[in-house]
C-alpha cells in the first residue's frame, strides 16, 4: 500500500489509525496528512491518524489539498513537514496518493531538484507527474 518514491519519502493512498504501526516499522517519523476531512463519507478523519501517530511517537502535521490545485502556503506546509523528519522517513497520503506525490514534487522542485528527476521518481513508484509538470518547470527555473 505505501509506495516509495525516495529512500526517505513514501506516499499512500487514505490510511487507517492501525497503519501508523506499519509506518513506524518502516521508520517513518512524520506523518503528513494531504487530504480534506470528510473528503468522503466513511474516511478516517486527519484527527484519528493524528492520535495514532501521536501514541506511536510519531510526528503529524496536516497540509490538506483539494482538487482545486495547489497555492504557496501548500508548499510551504509540505517543505516543513517533510524538514521535521531529520533521519527518519515520511509518509504522505491523501485519497490515493496523487496530491501527496504532486505536492512533493512541486516543493521539491522549488527547492531546486530537476524535473526530469522528480518525474522519474514518481513514475517509479506509480505515478504521472504531467499534471504539475509545466508548474514544476517554472518553479525549477527559478
Amino acid at each position: 500500500m505505501f509506495r516509495q518514491l525516495t529512500p526517505t519519502l513514501y506516499v499512500s493512498p487514505q490510511i487507517s489509525a492501525d497503519q501508523v504501526e506499519e509506518a513506524k516499522a518502516l521508520g517513518v517519523t512524520v506523518i503528513i496528512n494531504n487530504r480534506p476531512d470528510d473528503e468522503e463519507p466513511g474516511q478516517t478523519n486527519g484527527a484519528q491518524i493524528e492520535a495514532a501517530a501521536k501514541a506511536a511517537g510519531i510526528a503529524y502535521a496536516a497540509v490538506p489539498v483539494a482538487h482545486g490545485g495547489f497555492a504557496p502556503w501548500q508548499l510551504d506546509g509540505m517543505a516543513a513537514a517533510l524538514g521535521q523528519a531529520g533521519e527518519g522517513k515520511v509518509l504522505a497520503y491523501c485519497r490515493s496518493g496523487t496530491r501527496s506525490t504532486l505536492l512533493w514534487a512541486l516543493t521539491r522542485a522549488r527547492a531546486g531538484d530537476h524535473p526530469a528527476m522528480l518525474a522519474e521518481k514518481a513514475e517509479a513508484a506509480g505515478y504521472d507527474l504531467t499534471p504539475v509538470r509545466q508548474i514544476m518547470d517554472a518553479l525549477s527555473a527559478g
